[in-house]
C-alpha cells in the first residue's frame, strides 16, 4: 500500500516515511503537488483543516490514497494558542521578522514573547496532530495523536522543526529537537496519529 502525502515539508515527509516503513507501507509525496493551488486552511479545528486538505488534494489524484495533516502547539496559559494557527502565529500577531530569520524562528520568538513572565511550572503545552486520508474526494479514515510537555524559555537542540526546540519532554529531560529520530517517531504527536491511522487501515 502506498500513501501519498499532501505536504512539501521535508521534516514531515521524513517522519512519516520512517514510521510507514515499520508497517510495510510506502509513503510518497503527492505527484504534481507543486502545481496544485493550495486550498485555504480556514477551518477552526485541526480535524477540519486535515479533512479539507485531504479531500481537496485527493480530487487531484484520482484513485490514490491521499493523506493530509494539521498539527500545532496548544499552550494552556495562552488559552490554546497558537493552536490551528501555529504555522502562522507570528504573522497573525504582526511579530517583526528579523533579517535572516526563518519562519520557524520567527514563530518561536513570537511564542517566547507571548509567554514572557510565565513561570516554568505553568508553561504546559501540548502538541496535537490530526491526520485524514481521502480517496477521490471522500474521507477514508482520520486519526489523532497528542504529546504533553513544557514550553522552555530558551530554545534547545537543532533537530526537528517548528516549535521543537522549545517543546520540553520532562520524562526524557530533552526537547523534541534533542531527541533521536527513533524516539521522536515513537513519542511525537504525528507518530502517534500515524500509528493509529495505520492500525485502522
Amino acid at each position: 500500500m502506498t500513501i501519498y502525502l499532501a505536504t512539501t515539508n521535508p521534516g514531515k515527509l521524513r517522519d512519516f516515511a520512517a514510521i510507514a516503513q515499520q508497517h510495510n507501507v510506502e509513503v510518497a509525496p503527492l505527484p504534481g503537488l507543486a502545481s496544485i493551488p493550495e486550498p485555504p486552511e480556514n477551518e477552526p479545528t485541526f480535524e477540519g483543516n486535515a479533512i479539507a486538505k485531504a479531500v481537496y488534494y485527493s480530487q487531484h489524484a484520482r484513485g490514490l490514497l491521499v493523506m493530509a495533516d494539521d498539527s500545532g502547539l496548544e499552550v494552556a496559559e495562552l488559552n490554546g494558542a497558537p493552536g490551528v494557527r501555529s504555522a502562522r502565529y507570528a504573522e497573525d500577531l504582526g511579530f517583526p521578522a528579523e533579517p535572516g530569520s526563518t519562519k520557524d524562528g520567527r514563530n518561536n520568538a513570537a511564542l517566547l514573547q507571548a509567554m514572557n513572565g510565565i513561570p516554568q511550572n505553568q508553561r504546559q503545552g501540548r502538541y496535537r496532530c490530526v491526520l485524514a486520508i481521502a480517496r477521490d474526494g471522500q474521507v477514508v479514515k482520520t486519526a489523532e495523536g497528542t504529546v504533553d510537555g513544557l514550553v522552555l524559555e530558551t530554545p534547545r537542540g537543532d533537530g526537528g522543526f517548528g516549535y521543537d526546540p522549545l517543546f520540553y519532554l520532562p520524562e526524557l529531560q530533552q526537547t523534541m529537537a534533542e531527541v533521536s529520530l527513533e524516539q521522536k517517531q515513537r513519542l511525537s504527536h504525528r507518530g502517534r496519529a500515524f500509528e493509529s491511522l495505520l492500525r485502522q487501515l
